[in-house]
């Protein structure tokens, strides 16, 4: 289904105001989140969510409204991933309490911005060469397997190449000055560890964006609800980081959780151009899809919970795609 111009104008005037709106209203003021605050603002951005998949439903259709909740499902699970390698990055640079909701609330405007940009190429490819679904399945096979594979191994965020580059190039105060990532000291341009944040921050956003554009995909191929899905999942990342950040490490199983969601949205893409190229080839429904992701991710949650109860001493891990000392060595 075609959205027109004026709803895609209306969707990003929407997304722009309540980015503002947390800029300058919720995290105006640096502060400590409590469990009651991230509570109330997780369940205000499901609940804007949930209405705006009602509405999808209404005016768009049962399948697009369908086919909205499973791309939302996928994205917010893929999300949590995204939670471990920003608590992470936190704790790595030693990001103080009070500053750690404007680090996220910028490190989710970045991942809106790669992910636009993604969901616009990727939408462009799809639409030009039919075979971009195989490739984005394969992409996303090899992605699950990979974190299969790494997942009881954490990312090092200050072995970021683009990190290493600027920790050369710029003077670094120790401190942290507010969010500031530049400050002036006895005349000269200093950065502040708040910079080498930021765009660890910002990398990890755009490997994320790689990988979960292409998911997303999976599940429905107009840009539109890809978008939305995406921009409603980022939007309650912030708040579900400090609601969940006293469960991230009982998550243990949650990384293999993903893996297999991307392995089977992988194989659901490659079935899709095959049945579009052969037609006795069946493709996978968007309502059993919807099905099978809820269900892996209740599975992983529940072994997880049980097994870190077992052993308290377990804890869980972000998973990576590529050890940090091999992508340096390339």
């Amino acid at each position: 289904m075609t959205v027109p111009t004026w709803v895609w104008m209306a969707t990003i005037v929407g997304v722009l105001a309540l980015v503002a709106f947390d800029f300058f209203m919720v995290s105006r003021t640096p502060h400590e989140v409590g469990v009651g605050e991230a509570a109330r603002w997780s369940i205000f951005y499901i609940a804007l969510a949930i209405v705006f998949g009602i509405g999808v439903f209404y005016f768009m259709g049962s399948q697009s409204g369908t086919e909205f909740f499973a791309a939302y499902l996928v994205e917010k699970s893929l999300s949590v991933d995204n939670l471990f390698v920003f608590a992470i990055i936190l704790t790595q640079f030693a990001v103080p309490s009070v500053l750690q909701q404007r680090v996220l609330l910028i490190g989710i405007v970045l991942a809106l911005v790669f992910r636009a940009i993604f969901i616009a190429l990727g939408a462009a490819a799809l639409s030009a060469f039919a075979f971009t679904f195989v490739i984005f399945g394969a992409l996303l096979i090899w992605t699950g397997i990979q974190l299969a594979r790494h997942h009881n191994e954490d990312p090092e965020p200050s072995d970021n190449f683009v990190v290493k580059a600027v920790k050369k190039r710029y003077p670094f105060t120790d401190e942290y000055h507010g969010t500031a990532m530049f400050i002036k000291e006895n005349g000269k341009r200093i950065a502040t560890p708040m910079l080498l944040v930021i765009i660890a921050i910002g990398s990890t956003d755009l490997l994320f964006a790689l990988d979960s554009i292409p998911a997303t995909f999976g599940v429905t191929q107009n840009a539109y609800l890809v978008f939305t899905a995406n921009a409603f999942a980022l939007f309650g990342l912030r708040a579900l980081y400090f609601l969940l950040k006293g469960l991230l490490d009982r998550l243990v199983y949650l990384s293999l959780g993903l893996a297999a969601i991307l392995v089977f949205i992988g194989i659901k893409l490659i079935l899709t151009w095959a049945h579009e190229t052969w037609p006795q080839v069946p493709k996978i429904p968007t309502v059993a899809s919807l099905g099978v992701i809820a269900v892996i991710l209740i599975v992983a949650t529940v072994a997880s919970l049980i097994k870190s109860r077992q052993d308290p001493t377990l804890k869980a891990h972000a998973g990576t795609v590529r050890k940090p000392h091999e992508h340096d060595e390339q």
